[in-house]
């Protein structure tokens, strides 16, 4: 792997807008920042440079679980995938646990890219996030 270019890849965090309280996830708390740098740590290992980004300049307003994964974007632009929601990567999740769903996404995108559907494929799984699917 010496002579491999790493694969570069960028989680996007969106502002967001609780309505609903019980889905109220505090991206800026020490949880949540402890298990981003964790996954940065993993993801290094396996010779993927993840970076994380803030874009307060777009807020989501956070009704339901799906919109939390609309709050969340993942890119890898060598694979094709820039600013894809969680949700649009893993479909509907089964565990409700953001940082479950993120770290599926990471990985979906960064080790079997040709397994998340086009951009452009009708899914029902967004609601507000602008990403186009």
């Amino acid at each position: 792997m010496a002579n491999k270019k790493a694969k570069q890849m960028v989680i996007t965090i969106l502002n967001q807008k609780h309505i609903r309280n019980d889905w109220y996830v505090d991206v800026d708390g020490l949880p949540f920042l402890d298990f981003l740098n964790g996954l940065i740590i993993e993801m290094k290992r396996l010779g993927v440079v993840l970076t994380v980004m803030r874009n307060r300049d777009a807020t989501i307003e956070v009704t339901s679980y799906a919109d939390m994964l609309n709050a969340v974007k993942i890119s890898s632009l060598e694979d094709g995938h820039s600013n894809q929601c969680v949700g649009h990567i893993i479909g509907k999740s089964m565990r409700l646990d953001i940082m479950g769903d993120i770290s599926t996404a990471v990985r979906r995108v960064a080790f079997a890219p040709e397994t998340v559907a086009p951009s452009d494929e009708f899914r029902k799984v967004c609601h507000n996030c602008g990403c186009g699917c």
